[in-house]
């Protein structure tokens, strides 16, 4: 299943995309969100109903917000392909590096991302998104794969000079509207091997990232035994697994996105995430 969160009318809603069309969940189950529906185990019963119900509006023209809005925790996982390790110049790090990205710094598929009026150095990071489907603690490797509800497509933008005014990433990865998240979530069951899907990033047509899931430094399964490990996961958790080599900061010259820019972020089986980028008013 693709799965949506969306605005209808004044409420924020969630459904299943099918045939280019969605069906509303929102009203059809007693779950106030795909977070909670998720939590509750209920992929099994949204997919039955979407199986026997005519969708009730169109895709197109509706605006999508991120597939989990209002996720307890956002981490994003840093410095994890090789060749992003090498032209950052940093050193490889035994243990992944982590960050934590807010909800407040997240916008859906089609919605603008913002450049801030503080910084010229919007920057583009395409990468696979884990939603976490149960909770665990101490989750172990072999097992970790089952603790997937879903994938989706994640822009990490990034504002550079805020980025490294210290050591520690989180001013420069929270500015509002930075983090694009879309357009749905894939349901674990569509994709029996996440370690084939191929990663693209395209910034005004021109491909500027790309990679497959089987060269990360850290794999899915590595991270979410990781970060179990000194924090509980809970259902709607994001993980961003991190972008290859291809920044535009580290190119010569630097490319930083502007307005009226056109970024995509592409992954086999799951979608197109597609954001304009626009100055902050």
């Amino acid at each position: 299943m693709r799965l949506v969160s969306f605005v209808a009318g004044a409420s924020s809603c969630y459904g299943v995309v099918k045939n280019d069309r969605i069906i509303d969940l929102s009203k059809r189950m007693k779950f106030s969100s795909l977070r909670e529906m998720i939590g509750a185990g209920a992929l099994g019963e949204a997919g039955k109903l979407a199986a026997t119900i005519e969708a009730d509006l169109p895709l197109e023209g509706t605006r999508l917000l991120p597939p989990i809005p209002d996720p307890g925790k956002i981490i994003c996982v840093g410095l994890n392909y090789h060749d992003h390790v090498a032209e950052t110049g940093r050193k490889l790090t035994e243990k992944p590096a982590l960050f934590n990205r807010f909800a407040e710094s997240q916008i859906g598929h089609l919605q603008p991302m913002i450049k801030p009026l503080e910084s010229d150095q919007l920057d583009y990071e395409g990468e696979l998104a884990i939603v976490i489907g149960k909770a665990g603690r101490r989750i172990n490797v072999a097992d970790a794969m089952d603790y997937v509800a879903g994938y989706s497509c994640y822009n990490d933008g990034s504002v550079r000079d805020w980025q490294y005014h210290t050591t520690q990433f989180m001013s420069g990865k929270n500015f509002v509207g930075t983090g694009a998240f879309g357009p749905w979530l894939v349901t674990a069951d569509e994709i029996a091997d996440p370690t084939v899907l191929r990663l693209t990033t395209r910034l005004n047509g021109t491909v500027m990232q790309t990679a497959t899931v089987d060269m990360m430094i850290t794999s899915i399964p590595a991270q979410i035994a990781y970060i179990s490990t000194f924090i509980p996961l809970q259902p709607g958790d994001v993980i961003v697994t991190g972008t290859p080599g291809g920044v535009g900061s580290k190119r010569k010259p630097p490319i930083f996105m502007k307005q009226g820019d056109t970024i995509e972020v592409e992954i086999d089986q799951v979608g197109t995430l597609r954001n304009t980028i626009e100055n902050e008013r």
